[in-house]
């Protein structure tokens, strides 16, 4: 795979030193690397984005350029995506620009809800503020259940170590096609976490039994609500999978267990 043209999005606390480390690293193997702007006009023709941060910065760039591989570097504190670490950069582009690495390919979500759609990486959240909310969950038009608690979380196998992490679903990996759904802080003891097919069409309706009025959809992190009672989200499978670049075949298992201390 050549890659004439790299992109490199950093998070806002990465020091200029270090963009400008990585650009003259990338040419002097004649390959132009720019610095993009996550609010600004983005290029389509990149190659490939290096994403310098932790994990809100891969999915940020995941989110804005679909398709295209993304190398993620760790400047942040977690740092659970990434396949490397700042202090390594050098030794990173060098694997990278000699064919040492392969592309994981992650099932993305596509999410459509009444102010518009959105892709999600890791999960698809559905709550209140402070208030019990009622989520009927319908799976390819059947109505399984209605959960009865702080909210309901439809991930992916990335997002199985972020916040369905903490809601207790299991870890999977990110190899793995399927779909999680899980409840938040239930009432109902005998709840558990659903493992759906990839090609399992979703729909979350609000309830009218819930009265708070503000219903919240989050997707990676990013408020995109508010919702209201009555109202649905519609989840399915994107398209488009997300592409991340790793270098050993074992990082899942190194960086839960480096990172996660799993």
């Amino acid at each position: 795979m050549n890659f004439r043209k790299v992109g490199i999005l950093p998070r806002d606390e990465v020091q200029p030193q270090a963009v400008q480390e990585a650009q003259d690293l990338f040419a002097q193997r004649q390959i132009e690397a720019q610095r993009l702007d996550a609010g600004g006009q983005s290029p389509s023709d990149l190659d490939l984005v290096m994403a310098m941060g932790g994990d809100g910065t891969v999915l940020k760039a995941l989110d804005l350029f679909p398709g295209c591989p993304v190398l993620a570097i760790n400047f942040g504190t977690v740092g659970f995506l990434t396949a490397g670490d700042r202090r390594d950069l050098e030794q990173i582009i060098t694997f990278l620009l000699e064919g040492r690495f392969f592309i994981s390919e992650r099932l993305v979500l596509h999410c459509r809800y009444p102010g518009g759609e959105a892709r999600a990486i890791n999960e698809v959240i559905v709550r209140t503020s402070n208030r019990l909310i009622f989520t009927d969950v319908y799976v390819d038009d059947t109505k399984i259940r209605t959960i009865q608690g702080d909210g309901v979380v439809v991930g992916t196998p990335t997002g199985s170590t972020a916040f369905l992490l903490a809601a207790g679903a299991p870890i999977v990996m990110p190899d793995v096609r399927c779909i999680i759904l899980d409840g938040i802080n239930e009432y109902n003891f005998t709840s558990r976490s659903l493992i759906l097919t990839p090609e399992s069409r979703i729909r979350l309706h609000i309830s009218p039994q819930t009265r708070d009025p503000y219903v919240y959809l989050t997707v990676d992190g990013r408020q995109l609500g508010p919702m209201s009672p009555r109202q649905e989200v519609h989840i399915c499978r994107s398209e488009q999978s997300a592409r991340l670049i790793y270098f050993h075949s074992d990082y899942f298992f190194h960086n839960l267990s480096s990172k996660l201390s799993w």
